[in-house]
Protein backbone atom coordinates (compact mmCIF):
# COMPACT_ATOMS: atom_id res chain seq x y z
CA UNK A 1 0.00 0.00 0.00
CA UNK A 2 0.77 3.41 0.09
CA UNK A 3 0.70 4.64 -3.78
CA UNK A 4 -2.54 4.10 -6.15
CA UNK A 5 -2.59 1.01 -8.30
CA UNK A 6 -5.31 -1.57 -9.34
CA UNK A 7 -5.13 -5.32 -10.13
CA UNK A 8 -7.36 -8.32 -11.22
CA UNK A 9 -9.09 -10.76 -8.96
CA UNK A 10 -8.43 -14.52 -10.94
CA UNK A 11 -7.99 -17.93 -8.91
CA UNK A 12 -5.74 -19.57 -10.53
CA UNK A 13 -8.04 -22.67 -11.35
CA UNK A 14 -9.89 -20.30 -13.62
CA UNK A 15 -7.23 -20.03 -15.97
CA UNK A 16 -6.96 -21.36 -19.78
CA UNK A 17 -5.43 -24.71 -19.44
CA UNK A 18 -5.86 -27.52 -21.88
CA UNK A 19 -5.78 -30.31 -18.63
CA UNK A 20 -9.23 -28.93 -17.53
CA UNK A 21 -8.18 -26.86 -14.85
CA UNK A 22 -5.96 -23.61 -14.37
CA UNK A 23 -2.57 -24.15 -13.68
CA UNK A 24 0.77 -23.17 -12.83
CA UNK A 25 1.82 -23.81 -16.31
CA UNK A 26 2.13 -21.16 -19.61
CA UNK A 27 -1.17 -19.65 -19.42
CA UNK A 28 -0.64 -18.47 -16.09
CA UNK A 29 2.84 -16.58 -17.42
CA UNK A 30 0.51 -15.57 -20.26
CA UNK A 31 -1.88 -13.82 -17.49
CA UNK A 32 1.06 -12.34 -15.78
CA UNK A 33 2.26 -10.62 -19.04
CA UNK A 34 -1.38 -9.36 -19.72
CA UNK A 35 -1.19 -7.91 -16.24
CA UNK A 36 2.26 -6.18 -16.77
CA UNK A 37 1.53 -4.94 -20.15
CA UNK A 38 -1.67 -3.48 -19.08
CA UNK A 39 -0.05 -1.26 -16.04
CA UNK A 40 -1.65 -3.49 -13.41
CA UNK A 41 0.09 -3.94 -10.23
CA UNK A 42 -1.75 -7.03 -8.11
CA UNK A 43 -3.12 -10.26 -8.76
CA UNK A 44 -5.56 -11.30 -6.36
CA UNK A 45 -5.61 -15.09 -5.80
CA UNK A 46 -7.98 -17.56 -3.89
CA UNK A 47 -6.30 -20.08 -0.88
CA UNK A 48 -3.77 -22.84 -2.35
CA UNK A 49 -4.53 -25.22 0.17
CA UNK A 50 -5.07 -28.83 -0.96
CA UNK A 51 -9.04 -29.33 -1.90
CA UNK A 52 -11.08 -32.63 -1.81
CA UNK A 53 -14.58 -32.82 -3.70
CA UNK A 54 -15.82 -33.95 0.32
CA UNK A 55 -15.75 -30.18 0.84
CA UNK A 56 -17.24 -28.93 -2.71
CA UNK A 57 -13.57 -28.23 -3.83
CA UNK A 58 -13.89 -24.70 -1.89
CA UNK A 59 -10.31 -23.31 -1.57
CA UNK A 60 -11.83 -22.70 1.84
CA UNK A 61 -11.56 -25.82 3.26
CA UNK A 62 -8.52 -28.20 3.22
CA UNK A 63 -6.88 -31.26 4.82
CA UNK A 64 -3.82 -29.09 5.55
CA UNK A 65 -3.22 -25.03 5.94
CA UNK A 66 0.24 -25.59 4.81
CA UNK A 67 -0.08 -28.33 2.04
CA UNK A 68 -0.20 -26.95 -1.83
CA UNK A 69 -3.12 -27.77 -3.53
CA UNK A 70 -1.44 -30.93 -6.65
CA UNK A 71 -4.40 -30.30 -8.72
CA UNK A 72 -2.88 -26.92 -9.49
CA UNK A 73 0.58 -28.69 -10.92
CA UNK A 74 1.27 -28.02 -14.72
CA UNK A 75 1.56 -31.36 -16.45
CA UNK A 76 3.81 -28.69 -18.95
CA UNK A 77 6.34 -27.97 -16.25
CA UNK A 78 6.50 -31.20 -15.26
CA UNK A 79 7.51 -32.46 -18.89
CA UNK A 80 10.07 -29.27 -18.84
CA UNK A 81 11.41 -30.46 -15.18
CA UNK A 82 12.21 -34.09 -16.75
CA UNK A 83 9.63 -35.59 -14.44
CA UNK A 84 7.20 -37.09 -17.06
CA UNK A 85 7.88 -37.23 -20.34
CA UNK A 86 6.09 -35.92 -23.56
CA UNK A 87 4.23 -38.86 -24.44
CA UNK A 88 2.48 -39.22 -21.01
CA UNK A 89 0.76 -36.09 -20.87
CA UNK A 90 -0.36 -36.93 -25.17
CA UNK A 91 -3.47 -38.08 -25.90
CA UNK A 92 -5.65 -36.34 -22.23
CA UNK A 93 -9.17 -36.26 -22.24
CA UNK A 94 -11.09 -33.59 -23.67
CA UNK A 95 -12.27 -30.91 -20.91
CA UNK A 96 -14.55 -27.95 -20.77
CA UNK A 97 -12.74 -24.36 -21.44
CA UNK A 98 -15.03 -22.62 -19.28
CA UNK A 99 -15.74 -25.11 -16.23
CA UNK A 100 -14.02 -27.78 -13.91
CA UNK A 101 -15.12 -31.14 -13.84
CA UNK A 102 -13.17 -31.66 -10.61
CA UNK A 103 -13.60 -35.20 -10.51
CA UNK A 104 -12.62 -35.91 -13.86
CA UNK A 105 -9.86 -33.51 -13.46
CA UNK A 106 -8.58 -35.33 -10.03
CA UNK A 107 -8.97 -38.57 -11.67
CA UNK A 108 -6.59 -37.50 -14.84
CA UNK A 109 -3.72 -35.79 -12.63
CA UNK A 110 -3.61 -38.37 -10.03
CA UNK A 111 -2.63 -40.69 -12.73
CA UNK A 112 -0.05 -38.68 -13.92
CA UNK A 113 0.88 -38.15 -10.46
CA UNK A 114 1.13 -41.73 -10.03
CA UNK A 115 3.30 -42.26 -13.32
CA UNK A 116 5.97 -38.96 -12.32
CA UNK A 117 6.40 -40.93 -8.69
CA UNK A 118 6.81 -44.02 -9.78
CA UNK A 119 9.73 -42.83 -12.88
CA UNK A 120 11.21 -40.68 -10.20
CA UNK A 121 10.89 -42.26 -6.87
CA UNK A 122 14.26 -44.25 -6.55
CA UNK A 123 16.63 -41.02 -7.40
CA UNK A 124 14.66 -38.98 -4.50
CA UNK A 125 17.12 -40.07 -2.37
CA UNK A 126 20.64 -38.71 -3.96
CA UNK A 127 18.27 -35.43 -4.99
CA UNK A 128 19.77 -32.44 -3.18
CA UNK A 129 16.71 -29.94 -4.20
CA UNK A 130 14.01 -32.33 -3.25
CA UNK A 131 15.79 -33.22 0.72
CA UNK A 132 16.28 -29.42 1.34
CA UNK A 133 12.81 -28.65 0.29
CA UNK A 134 11.29 -31.67 2.86
CA UNK A 135 14.25 -30.58 5.59
CA UNK A 136 12.80 -27.27 5.44
CA UNK A 137 9.34 -27.52 5.85
CA UNK A 138 9.84 -30.59 7.85
CA UNK A 139 7.51 -28.87 10.54
CA UNK A 140 4.42 -29.03 8.89
CA UNK A 141 5.05 -31.85 5.35
CA UNK A 142 5.60 -35.20 7.96
CA UNK A 143 2.27 -34.48 9.94
CA UNK A 144 0.61 -33.70 6.76
CA UNK A 145 2.13 -36.22 4.33
CA UNK A 146 1.47 -39.23 7.05
CA UNK A 147 -1.82 -37.56 8.23
CA UNK A 148 -3.11 -37.96 4.29
CA UNK A 149 -1.34 -41.62 4.00
CA UNK A 150 -3.32 -42.54 6.94
CA UNK A 151 -6.62 -41.38 5.47
CA UNK A 152 -5.70 -42.82 2.59
CA UNK A 153 -5.24 -46.78 3.98
CA UNK A 154 -8.23 -46.32 6.37
CA UNK A 155 -10.81 -45.21 3.40
CA UNK A 156 -11.21 -41.28 3.77
CA UNK A 157 -12.75 -41.34 7.11
CA UNK A 158 -12.30 -38.74 9.33
CA UNK A 159 -9.16 -38.80 11.85
CA UNK A 160 -11.68 -39.49 14.76
CA UNK A 161 -12.32 -42.60 13.87
CA UNK A 162 -9.28 -43.77 14.06
CA UNK A 163 -7.43 -46.45 16.01
CA UNK A 164 -7.44 -44.63 19.03
CA UNK A 165 -3.39 -44.84 19.04
CA UNK A 166 -3.38 -42.58 15.74
CA UNK A 167 -6.16 -40.46 16.91
CA UNK A 168 -4.04 -39.80 20.10
CA UNK A 169 -0.37 -39.73 18.18
CA UNK A 170 1.09 -42.37 20.77
CA UNK A 171 4.97 -42.21 19.83
CA UNK A 172 5.74 -45.75 18.92
CA UNK A 173 2.92 -46.33 16.70
CA UNK A 174 3.03 -43.33 14.96
CA UNK A 175 7.01 -44.63 13.99
CA UNK A 176 5.29 -47.71 13.25
CA UNK A 177 2.82 -46.50 10.63
CA UNK A 178 5.64 -44.02 8.93
CA UNK A 179 7.40 -47.23 7.79
CA UNK A 180 4.79 -48.99 7.11
CA UNK A 181 3.37 -46.08 4.75
CA UNK A 182 6.56 -45.09 4.12
CA UNK A 183 5.91 -45.09 0.53
CA UNK A 184 2.93 -42.88 0.17
CA UNK A 185 4.64 -40.44 2.38
CA UNK A 186 7.76 -40.06 -0.05
CA UNK A 187 4.94 -39.54 -2.96
CA UNK A 188 2.85 -36.37 -0.81
CA UNK A 189 6.59 -35.24 -0.32
CA UNK A 190 7.44 -35.28 -3.75
CA UNK A 191 4.08 -33.73 -4.61
CA UNK A 192 4.66 -30.92 -2.52
CA UNK A 193 8.05 -30.68 -3.95
CA UNK A 194 6.52 -30.34 -7.39
CA UNK A 195 4.19 -27.97 -6.21
CA UNK A 196 6.19 -25.54 -4.51
CA UNK A 197 8.69 -25.87 -7.10
CA UNK A 198 6.41 -24.43 -9.74
CA UNK A 199 4.82 -22.21 -7.33
CA UNK A 200 7.76 -20.29 -6.62
CA UNK A 201 8.93 -20.38 -10.10
CA UNK A 202 5.58 -18.42 -10.77
CA UNK A 203 6.25 -15.87 -8.32
CA UNK A 204 9.47 -14.83 -9.52
CA UNK A 205 8.39 -14.60 -12.85
CA UNK A 206 5.45 -11.72 -11.33
CA UNK A 207 8.43 -10.19 -9.59
CA UNK A 208 10.49 -9.33 -12.78
CA UNK A 209 7.42 -8.17 -14.44
CA UNK A 210 6.30 -5.57 -10.62
CA UNK A 211 3.29 -7.98 -10.22
CA UNK A 212 2.49 -8.40 -7.10
CA UNK A 213 0.76 -11.07 -5.81
CA UNK A 214 -2.34 -11.52 -3.35
CA UNK A 215 -3.01 -14.42 -1.03
CA UNK A 216 -5.68 -15.34 0.92
CA UNK A 217 -5.57 -16.71 4.37
CA UNK A 218 -8.45 -18.61 5.56
CA UNK A 219 -8.72 -17.88 9.85
CA UNK A 220 -9.64 -21.41 10.39
CA UNK A 221 -8.79 -24.71 9.62
CA UNK A 222 -11.04 -27.93 9.41
CA UNK A 223 -11.34 -30.16 11.81
CA UNK A 224 -10.57 -33.32 9.44
CA UNK A 225 -7.01 -31.59 8.84
CA UNK A 226 -3.38 -32.67 9.99
CA UNK A 227 -3.10 -29.11 11.47
CA UNK A 228 -6.16 -30.26 14.08
CA UNK A 229 -5.12 -33.75 14.26
CA UNK A 230 -1.27 -32.39 14.89
CA UNK A 231 -2.30 -29.90 17.24
CA UNK A 232 -5.38 -30.76 19.28
CA UNK A 233 -4.52 -28.83 22.33
CA UNK A 234 -4.63 -25.30 20.37
CA UNK A 235 -8.75 -26.32 19.25
CA UNK A 236 -12.14 -26.31 21.38
CA UNK A 237 -12.09 -30.00 22.00
CA UNK A 238 -13.63 -32.86 24.04
CA UNK A 239 -11.08 -35.44 25.26
CA UNK A 240 -12.20 -37.88 22.76
CA UNK A 241 -10.94 -35.21 20.67
CA UNK A 242 -14.08 -33.82 18.77
CA UNK A 243 -15.55 -30.29 18.67
CA UNK A 244 -16.93 -28.77 21.52
CA UNK A 245 -18.22 -25.19 19.39
CA UNK A 246 -17.52 -24.80 15.54
CA UNK A 247 -17.19 -21.26 13.58
CA UNK A 248 -19.95 -19.84 11.64
CA UNK A 249 -21.51 -16.23 11.30
CA UNK A 250 -24.35 -15.13 12.11
CA UNK A 251 -27.49 -14.04 9.57
CA UNK A 252 -25.15 -11.17 7.41
CA UNK A 253 -25.82 -9.90 3.54
CA UNK A 254 -24.15 -12.84 2.42
CA UNK A 255 -27.18 -15.70 4.14
CA UNK A 256 -30.04 -14.49 5.72
CA UNK A 257 -30.07 -17.34 8.28
CA UNK A 258 -26.04 -17.37 8.96
CA UNK A 259 -23.37 -19.78 7.91
CA UNK A 260 -22.16 -22.79 9.80
CA UNK A 261 -18.89 -23.55 8.58
CA UNK A 262 -18.48 -26.20 10.83
CA UNK A 263 -14.07 -25.52 11.37
CA UNK A 264 -13.43 -26.01 15.24
CA UNK A 265 -12.70 -22.63 17.41
CA UNK A 266 -9.39 -21.88 18.51
CA UNK A 267 -8.77 -22.29 22.14
CA UNK A 268 -7.27 -18.46 22.30
CA UNK A 269 -5.86 -18.88 25.58
CA UNK A 270 -3.82 -22.12 25.05
CA UNK A 271 -2.39 -19.85 22.00
CA UNK A 272 -1.95 -17.06 24.07
CA UNK A 273 0.58 -19.52 26.50
CA UNK A 274 2.49 -20.48 23.71
CA UNK A 275 2.99 -17.19 22.37
CA UNK A 276 0.96 -17.78 19.35
CA UNK A 277 3.33 -20.01 17.62
CA UNK A 278 1.44 -21.73 15.61
CA UNK A 279 0.06 -18.42 13.91
CA UNK A 280 3.33 -17.15 13.63
CA UNK A 281 4.45 -20.41 11.61
CA UNK A 282 1.97 -20.02 9.57
CA UNK A 283 2.14 -16.60 8.48
CA UNK A 284 5.44 -16.86 8.13
CA UNK A 285 4.84 -19.85 5.72
CA UNK A 286 2.10 -17.35 3.59
CA UNK A 287 5.20 -14.50 3.17
CA UNK A 288 6.80 -16.91 1.50
CA UNK A 289 3.88 -17.59 -0.57
CA UNK A 290 2.69 -14.29 -1.25
CA UNK A 291 3.76 -10.67 -1.49
CA UNK A 292 1.02 -9.88 0.79
CA UNK A 293 -2.31 -11.38 1.53
CA UNK A 294 -5.60 -11.22 2.96
CA UNK A 295 -6.28 -12.27 6.42
CA UNK A 296 -9.83 -13.81 6.13
CA UNK A 297 -12.60 -13.23 8.07
CA UNK A 298 -10.46 -10.45 10.36
CA UNK A 299 -13.34 -9.93 12.65
CA UNK A 300 -13.01 -13.41 13.76
CA UNK A 301 -9.61 -12.39 15.78
CA UNK A 302 -11.46 -9.59 17.65
CA UNK A 303 -14.30 -11.81 18.30
CA UNK A 304 -15.75 -15.02 16.84
CA UNK A 305 -18.77 -16.85 16.22
CA UNK A 306 -18.88 -19.99 17.98
CA UNK A 307 -21.74 -22.45 17.66
CA UNK A 308 -22.16 -25.44 19.82
CA UNK A 309 -21.47 -28.81 17.66
CA UNK A 310 -24.43 -30.65 16.97
CA UNK A 311 -26.54 -27.35 16.01
CA UNK A 312 -28.20 -27.24 12.94
CA UNK A 313 -28.48 -23.36 12.37
CA UNK A 314 -25.68 -20.87 12.92
CA UNK A 315 -28.34 -18.77 14.07
CA UNK A 316 -27.75 -20.62 17.73
CA UNK A 317 -24.34 -19.07 17.84
CA UNK A 318 -22.79 -16.93 20.40
CA UNK A 319 -20.13 -14.19 20.25
CA UNK A 320 -17.14 -15.14 22.17
CA UNK A 321 -13.94 -12.76 22.83
CA UNK A 322 -10.28 -13.28 21.19
CA UNK A 323 -7.07 -11.65 22.68
CA UNK A 324 -6.91 -9.26 19.69
CA UNK A 325 -4.87 -6.82 21.33
CA UNK A 326 -2.46 -9.11 22.46
CA UNK A 327 -1.99 -11.37 19.52
CA UNK A 328 -1.48 -8.51 16.79
CA UNK A 329 0.96 -7.09 19.05
CA UNK A 330 3.04 -10.25 19.32
CA UNK A 331 2.83 -10.65 15.76
CA UNK A 332 3.56 -7.27 14.48
CA UNK A 333 6.81 -7.59 16.92
CA UNK A 334 7.74 -10.71 15.38
CA UNK A 335 7.18 -9.55 11.87
CA UNK A 336 9.25 -6.74 10.20
CA UNK A 337 6.56 -6.35 7.49
CA UNK A 338 3.05 -7.35 7.80
CA UNK A 339 1.74 -6.41 4.12
CA UNK A 340 -2.26 -7.41 5.52
CA UNK A 341 -5.20 -6.98 4.00
CA UNK A 342 -8.60 -7.38 6.36
CA UNK A 343 -11.32 -8.74 4.99
CA UNK A 344 -13.32 -6.91 7.35
CA UNK A 345 -17.09 -7.69 5.40
CA UNK A 346 -20.26 -8.71 7.37
CA UNK A 347 -21.40 -8.29 11.15
CA UNK A 348 -18.34 -5.40 12.08
CA UNK A 349 -18.41 -3.54 15.33
CA UNK A 350 -16.73 -0.66 16.41
CA UNK A 351 -14.19 -3.00 18.31
CA UNK A 352 -13.00 -4.11 15.34
CA UNK A 353 -12.98 -1.37 13.35
CA UNK A 354 -10.56 0.23 16.13
CA UNK A 355 -7.83 -2.97 16.11
CA UNK A 356 -7.50 -2.21 12.39
CA UNK A 357 -6.87 1.40 12.74
CA UNK A 358 -4.29 0.64 15.67
CA UNK A 359 -1.86 -1.47 13.48
CA UNK A 360 -3.02 -0.08 10.25
CA UNK A 361 -4.62 -2.49 8.44
CA UNK A 362 -6.41 -1.80 5.25
CA UNK A 363 -9.82 -2.72 4.63
CA UNK A 364 -12.40 -3.96 1.63
CA UNK A 365 -14.93 -2.04 0.66
CA UNK A 366 -17.42 -3.35 -1.63
CA UNK A 367 -19.01 -1.51 -4.16
CA UNK A 368 -22.11 -3.48 -4.24
CA UNK A 369 -22.85 -2.71 -0.95
CA UNK A 370 -23.28 0.95 -1.25
CA UNK A 371 -26.59 1.27 -2.92
CA UNK A 372 -28.73 0.82 -0.30
CA UNK A 373 -31.31 3.50 1.53
CA UNK A 374 -28.24 4.78 3.19
CA UNK A 375 -26.01 5.26 -0.10
CA UNK A 376 -24.41 9.28 1.45
CA UNK A 377 -23.27 7.74 4.64
CA UNK A 378 -22.72 4.27 3.37
CA UNK A 379 -19.00 3.07 3.80
CA UNK A 380 -19.18 1.22 0.45
CA UNK A 381 -19.88 4.24 -1.25
CA UNK A 382 -16.82 5.47 -2.90
CA UNK A 383 -17.05 9.36 -1.56
CA UNK A 384 -16.54 7.68 1.68
CA UNK A 385 -13.08 5.76 1.28
CA UNK A 386 -10.06 6.26 2.61
CA UNK A 387 -6.35 6.34 1.07
CA UNK A 388 -5.88 3.07 3.51
CA UNK A 389 -8.28 0.75 1.54
CA UNK A 390 -8.77 -1.71 -1.04
CA UNK A 391 -12.00 -0.99 -3.31
CA UNK A 392 -13.55 -3.86 -5.41
CA UNK A 393 -16.60 -3.53 -7.15
CA UNK A 394 -17.22 -7.94 -5.85
CA UNK A 395 -15.17 -10.68 -4.58
CA UNK A 396 -15.46 -13.82 -5.08
CA UNK A 397 -18.51 -14.25 -2.21
CA UNK A 398 -20.70 -11.76 -4.80
CA UNK A 399 -22.98 -11.98 -7.55
CA UNK A 400 -21.06 -11.08 -10.92
CA UNK A 401 -21.86 -6.90 -11.12
CA UNK A 402 -24.25 -7.36 -14.34
CA UNK A 403 -25.49 -10.47 -12.51
CA UNK A 404 -26.37 -8.01 -9.60
CA UNK A 405 -27.54 -5.58 -11.36
CA UNK A 406 -30.10 -7.65 -13.67
CA UNK A 407 -30.94 -10.02 -11.06
CA UNK A 408 -30.74 -8.21 -7.29
CA UNK A 409 -31.20 -4.53 -7.49
CA UNK A 410 -34.95 -3.03 -7.07
CA UNK A 411 -35.91 0.21 -9.04
CA UNK A 412 -35.15 2.46 -6.08
CA UNK A 413 -31.55 0.47 -6.53
CA UNK A 414 -31.50 1.46 -9.69
CA UNK A 415 -32.86 5.34 -8.94
CA UNK A 416 -29.42 5.53 -7.04
CA UNK A 417 -27.33 4.26 -8.89
CA UNK A 418 -27.73 6.26 -11.80
CA UNK A 419 -28.08 9.42 -9.76
CA UNK A 420 -24.98 9.06 -8.44
CA UNK A 421 -23.46 7.86 -11.97
CA UNK A 422 -25.01 10.93 -13.13
CA UNK A 423 -26.74 9.24 -16.16
CA UNK A 424 -29.03 6.10 -16.27
CA UNK A 425 -26.65 2.79 -17.92
CA UNK A 426 -27.35 -0.14 -20.12
CA UNK A 427 -26.97 -3.56 -18.62
CA UNK A 428 -24.39 -3.98 -21.00
CA UNK A 429 -22.10 -0.71 -19.69
CA UNK A 430 -23.11 -1.41 -15.62
CA UNK A 431 -19.52 -3.23 -14.97
CA UNK A 432 -17.51 -0.18 -16.68
CA UNK A 433 -19.12 2.36 -14.95
CA UNK A 434 -18.83 0.70 -11.72
CA UNK A 435 -15.15 -0.03 -12.58
CA UNK A 436 -14.79 3.36 -13.55
CA UNK A 437 -16.32 4.50 -9.94
CA UNK A 438 -13.66 2.44 -7.85
CA UNK A 439 -10.63 3.69 -10.35
CA UNK A 440 -11.47 7.27 -9.66
CA UNK A 441 -11.77 6.70 -5.80
CA UNK A 442 -8.95 8.22 -3.08
CA UNK A 443 -8.27 4.10 -2.31
CA UNK A 444 -5.26 3.22 -2.80
CA UNK A 445 -5.53 -0.06 -4.35
CA UNK A 446 -8.67 -1.37 -6.08
CA UNK A 447 -9.17 -4.71 -7.39
CA UNK A 448 -11.40 -6.08 -10.16
CA UNK A 449 -12.98 -9.42 -10.22
CA UNK A 450 -11.92 -10.77 -14.35
CA UNK A 451 -15.84 -11.62 -14.63
CA UNK A 452 -16.80 -8.11 -14.23
CA UNK A 453 -14.04 -6.75 -16.20
CA UNK A 454 -15.60 -9.16 -19.05
CA UNK A 455 -18.96 -8.08 -17.95
CA UNK A 456 -20.32 -11.19 -17.18
CA UNK A 457 -23.92 -12.64 -16.30
CA UNK A 458 -24.52 -14.36 -12.67
CA UNK A 459 -24.00 -17.62 -14.84
CA UNK A 460 -19.87 -16.83 -14.21
CA UNK A 461 -19.73 -16.53 -10.50
CA UNK A 462 -17.27 -17.91 -8.60
CA UNK A 463 -19.50 -18.86 -5.58
CA UNK A 464 -22.64 -18.76 -4.11
CA UNK A 465 -21.89 -18.83 -0.09
CA UNK A 466 -23.98 -21.12 1.91
CA UNK A 467 -24.58 -23.17 -1.37
CA UNK A 468 -22.49 -26.62 -2.15
CA UNK A 469 -22.89 -27.16 -5.70
CA UNK A 470 -21.58 -25.53 -8.65
CA UNK A 471 -19.15 -23.58 -7.11
CA UNK A 472 -15.19 -22.95 -7.60
CA UNK A 473 -15.68 -23.82 -11.46
CA UNK A 474 -15.73 -21.12 -13.65
CA UNK A 475 -12.80 -20.67 -15.99
CA UNK A 476 -11.91 -18.16 -18.41
CA UNK A 477 -11.05 -18.64 -22.31
CA UNK A 478 -9.19 -16.26 -23.16
CA UNK A 479 -10.61 -14.95 -26.23
CA UNK A 480 -13.47 -13.46 -23.78
CA UNK A 481 -10.11 -11.34 -23.17
CA UNK A 482 -10.43 -9.13 -26.34
CA UNK A 483 -7.79 -6.39 -27.06
CA UNK A 484 -10.45 -3.80 -26.65
CA UNK A 485 -11.12 -4.65 -23.25
CA UNK A 486 -7.60 -4.78 -21.98
CA UNK A 487 -7.29 -1.49 -23.59
CA UNK A 488 -9.77 0.50 -21.67
CA UNK A 489 -8.49 -1.44 -18.57
CA UNK A 490 -5.13 0.04 -19.64
CA UNK A 491 -6.38 3.53 -20.48
CA UNK A 492 -8.77 3.69 -17.07
CA UNK A 493 -5.65 3.05 -15.29
CA UNK A 494 -3.42 5.34 -16.72
CA UNK A 495 -6.25 8.03 -16.23
CA UNK A 496 -6.67 7.84 -12.76
CA UNK A 497 -3.02 7.53 -11.50
CA UNK A 498 -2.69 4.07 -11.24
CA UNK A 499 -0.40 2.93 -13.66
Amino acid sequence: MGRRGNGILLHITSLPSPYGIGDFGKEAYWFVDILAENYQSFWQILPLNQTCAVYGNSPYSSFSAYAGNTILISPDLMVEDGVLLKSDIEGHPSFSRESVDYNAVTKYKEELFRKAFEKNKDSLTEHHEFNRFCNENLYWLEDYSLFVSIKKHFNNVDWSKWPEYLRDRKDEELKEWKEKLQENILKEHFLQYIFFKQWHSLKDYCDHKGVHIIGDLPIYVNYDSADVWANPEIFKLTDEKKPVFVAGVPPDYFSSTGQLWGHPVYDWAVLKETGYLWWIKRIEHNLRFFHMFRLDHFRGFVGYWEIHAGEEFATNGHWAEAPARDFFNTIVNHFDHLPIIAEDLGVITPDVREVMELYGFPGMKVLLFAFGEDLPSNPYTPHNYTRNGVAYTGTHDNNTARGWFNNETSAEDRKRIFDYIGHEVSEDQIHWELIKLVMSSVADMVIIPMQDLLGLEEDSRTNLPASSNGNWEWRLAPERLSPAITKKLSEMTKIYGRG
